[in-house]
């Protein structure tokens, strides 16, 4: 990432979207309910989740995984061409695929999840990877506002 110059837009957007795809996805509407029965939580249990630490320390995270996406998006040789939605997308696909899926199956292995949970995780941060990557990959060259 020689002389790269961030676009800050990118990297906020980028840090946002597991939090709103996140609020999509395991919502009601779509696999939240799947999601909370693979795991045995209750609404009751669901409510009395302390929110600001998880929201805080997910943003952390999520920034920390935006700046790993945006130097994987963006390393020497992939300038020019190569800074588009489609290459982005591509590289968080690959991450989803050789990192995010080997660890959630191990983790389900030992943790005897179900292949329901993992599925759905999985399927979660592929999509949330993608957009991730196709954000930072397409916006990161536009000079900063």
């Amino acid at each position: 990432m020689e002389d790269l110059n961030v676009n800050v837009l990118s990297l906020v957007l980028a840090t946002l979207t597991p939090t709103i795809v996140g609020t999509l996805f395991y919502s009601k509407l779509l696999f939240g309910k799947a999601w909370m029965n693979s795991i045995g939580m209750t609404d009751e249990q669901r409510k009395k989740a302390n929110m600001p630490l998880i929201m805080g320390l997910s943003l952390i995270m999520s920034l920390l995984l935006s700046f790993f996406m945006l130097s994987f998006c963006n390393d020497i040789g992939q300038e020019g061409q190569f800074d588009n939605f489609g290459h982005g997308a591509w590289h968080g696909g690959f991450v989803a695929i050789v990192v995010v899926l080997p660890t959630f199956v191990l983790n389900a292995l030992f943790e005897q999840k179900s292949w329901k949970n993992v599925l759905i995780n999985v399927l979660y941060w592929f999509i949330t990877l993608i957009l991730m990557g196709g954000i930072l990959d397409a916006m990161n060259h536009w000079p900063n506002a």
